[in-house]
């Protein structure tokens, strides 16, 4: 990045309301071009801790007060809860501010679109926490299956972690970085069609429950999800609660015609190429290959998602993850239970942008 313009940058996050994320209030360190400011924080223990850790010139108890006061150049919008997400968004683009904001960006689409849209108009980026496609290991996975060492993508099975959020939470919490890095390694989706159930039985609008944190409406403790993708590559999610394995399920395999890869977590950590046309478990010979690449965690992942936001601002183009991403992966989320409540196939994007899930 060869930017010479120092950035001016500042994060709001919300102690006991979805605190600062993932840590997204210290994605700014070690970058030369950028000065972090400020730091806003309703919570007077919170603030202050924030401002401890970042190194903030100064801190505020209202954002607002914060963005009327600082002259900014990019915000964090931290908090984990999405119910804040989008009045803090459009504060941030009002005070002609660019964003990077916490996953998932919003609780339905219709607020989604209100943020993307704002952004567009003001001529200014938003950028979204999905970290893994900023990862060096992430990368040099979409380099091989650009350069076809695994053949021809044929289709991608993705797996939530399974635990007590299994399904519908699930979906939601993490389901949007698996959904993110499909669409970064094959493109748009076509439609799509799902079977939501919980119990053993279909889910209906009377399902409908806050998730363990204020994240929209989910339902379903199991949760079958299809993709057909533009690019002819069939796409598959799951998520069941309460699954053995830990965070191992997280993941996703990539089957082409000529071999698999599997990855498993959220930084890389654990890939593995199985570099043969058949799955024969019965020939010896046939091995998984473990892939090593630096490791990397998600605070670097934030980092990099800074500098590729700054570049993106520079260079007038959208960031790796942006707000139409995101927005994107939030459609192959609730097109599962519109697909559900409809049962049948959904055209994305979808024409209606509410809820399916509310009344």
């Amino acid at each position: 990045m060869a930017s010479t313009k120092m950035y001016r940058a500042a994060a709001i996050g919300r102690t006991g309301g979805g605190n600062y994320g993932h840590g997204l209030h210290l994605a700014y360190q070690g970058l030369e071009n950028v000065t972090f400011v400020a730091v806003a924080d309703p919570d007077e223990a919170g603030r202050k801790k924030a401002q401890e850790q970042t190194g903030a010139l100064r801190s505020y108890a209202d954002y607002r007060e914060m963005l009327a006061s600082e002259d900014l150049d990019i915000v964090s919008v931290c908090p984990r809860w999405t119910d804040c997400h989008l009045e803090m968004v459009l504060a941030c683009i009002d005070a002609g501010c660019h964003v990077y904001c916490e996953k998932p960006i919003a609780p339905s689409l219709a607020e989604a679109d209100r943020m993307v849209e704002a952004a567009d108009q003001a001529g200014l980026k938003i950028a979204v926490s999905h970290q893994g496609v900023y990862l060096s290991g992430f990368q040099a996975i979409k380099r091989m299956l650009d350069e076809g060492r695994i053949g021809e993508i044929q289709a991608i099975h993705a797996h939530g972690k399974e635990d007590h959020r299994g399904g519908g939470e699930d979906m939601m919490v993490l389901g949007t970085h698996l959904f993110n890095m499909m669409r970064y390694f094959v493109g748009d989706v076509a439609w799509m069609s799902a079977h939501v159930t919980t119990g053993g039985r279909e889910v209906t609008k009377a399902d409908a429950h806050e998730a363990t944190e204020p994240i929209g409406l989910v339902a379903g403790d199991c949760i079958h999800s299809y993709f057909a993708f533009k690019s002819g590559v069939a796409g598959f999610f799951s998520s069941r609660r309460n699954q053995t394995g830990g965070n191992l399920r997280y993941g996703m395999e990539i089957v082409g015609s000529n071999g698999m890869i599997s990855l498993r977590g959220g930084t890389a950590s654990d890939v593995a190429i199985y570099p043969y046309p058949l799955w024969n478990p019965c020939d010896a010979s046939q091995r998984w290959e473990m892939l090593e690449f630096p490791e990397q965690s998600l605070a670097a992942g934030n980092q990099l998602a800074i500098a590729d936001l700054i570049d993106a601002i520079e260079q007038d183009r959208d960031p790796l993850s942006s707000g139409r991403d995101a927005v994107a992966a939030l459609e192959m989320i609730l097109g599962a239970y519109a697909s559900q409540l409809a049962g049948a196939r959904v055209s994305l994007p979808m024409k209606c942008r509410e809820h399916p899930l509310e009344s």
